[in-house]
């Protein structure tokens, strides 16, 4: 893993975003804080063109990654993957318009179905212009991809955190960019996703052998992060068996638990969708079973106490 990434050029947002070669022509493009809507996402340098690891959700944000993608390389963004369907993964793909962009099967299926729907989610964001443009080459199970000799094996590995997550697999430099089955110092989310097959996604990850990981938010980091991620998981899936003997809401459950280790993480009133999903797997709803999105939004900010902070 290459060391420090490079702080860009002030861009405007709220905090500059980074840029961290993690192999020779493979670049991870971090932006803090990575609560909500503010992700990671990365691009990979060939002879003659550049394949891009998702957008941003805004277009001030997928605008200033296009312009750090200029510091590297004035070739042409000719491939995009999308790891899942979330507006802050997809949002600034139209600003790519010369791309081809692959994805998982029901990735551009939930892209078309949700459309701008984060836009009334988060009305404090500055999305600037944004439009639906979903992938358009798709697969069921997994695609190849070259980047001159270099192979990334995309493939499938939902439900998960959502239904349709993906990530690209660099075996010959051992970098995995996960989107956001890997979450690092930021709570993870599964409300759209399952947990119990979640644990299944992260044991394929470690199979891989990766060495350098690019998580959908937080700092690049290493197998250990796939940890991290189980044992919340593990934790919510506890909390919501005893919330469940003891008659208790989600949200009920939620304000009575101690978060631990997980206090510091940032965005815990995800706990609240995190249990709404794990209650569901405990009535025996089929993995992925779509749950009510704005009452259960509503739910995390009375849990918090205040409407969704979006910095975006």
């Amino acid at each position: 893993m290459k060391a420090t990434p490079t702080i860009l050029p002030d861009t405007g947002l709220p905090q500059p975003p980074q840029l961290q070669e993690v192999a020779d022509g493979i670049y991870a493009y971090l932006q803090p804080d990575w609560t909500w809507m503010i992700n990671n996402t990365g691009f990979l340098v060939g002879s003659d063109s550049v394949t891009v690891v998702d957008t941003c959700g805004t277009e001030p944000r997928t605008q200033a990654f296009i312009q750090a993608i200029r510091t590297v390389s004035d070739q042409p963004l000719r491939t995009l993957i999308n790891t899942h369907h979330h507006g802050d993964h997809t949002y600034g793909n139209w600003l790519l318009p010369e791309a081809t962009i692959i994805a998982q099967d029901k990735c551009r299926q939930a892209v078309i179905a949700n459309g701008l729907s984060l836009q009334h989610l988060f009305p404090t964001a500055n999305f600037g212009e944004v439009r639906v443009q979903p992938p358009f080459v798709t697969f069921a199970e997994g695609i190849t991809v070259y980047v001159d000799a270099l192979r990334l094996d995309v493939f499938h590995l939902g439900p998960a955190h959502t239904t349709n997550d993906s990530v690209v697999w660099i075996a010959e430099k051992k970098v995995l960019f996960a989107g956001d089955l890997v979450f690092k110092n930021c709570t993870p989310f599964v409300l759209e996703g399952a947990i119990a097959p979640y644990f299944t996604a992260l044991e394929r990850l470690r199979a891989l052998g990766t060495d350098t990981i690019v998580p959908g938010h937080g700092p690049v980091c290493g197998p250990e992060a796939l940890d991290e991620v189980a044992g919340y998981l593990r934790f919510i899936q506890e909390v919501a068996h005893a919330g469940v003997a003891a008659g208790l809401t989600p949200l009920e459950a939620a304000r009575a638990t101690d978060l631990g280790l997980y206090a510091g993480l940032s965005d815990p009133e995800r706990i609240v969708g995190n249990l709404h999903r794990a209650y569901s797997e405990l009535r025996g709803e089929p993995a992925g079973t779509p749950l009510p999105l704005l009452p259960i939004v509503r739910e995390m900010e009375a849990y918090s106490g205040h409407p969704a902070r979006c910095f975006a």
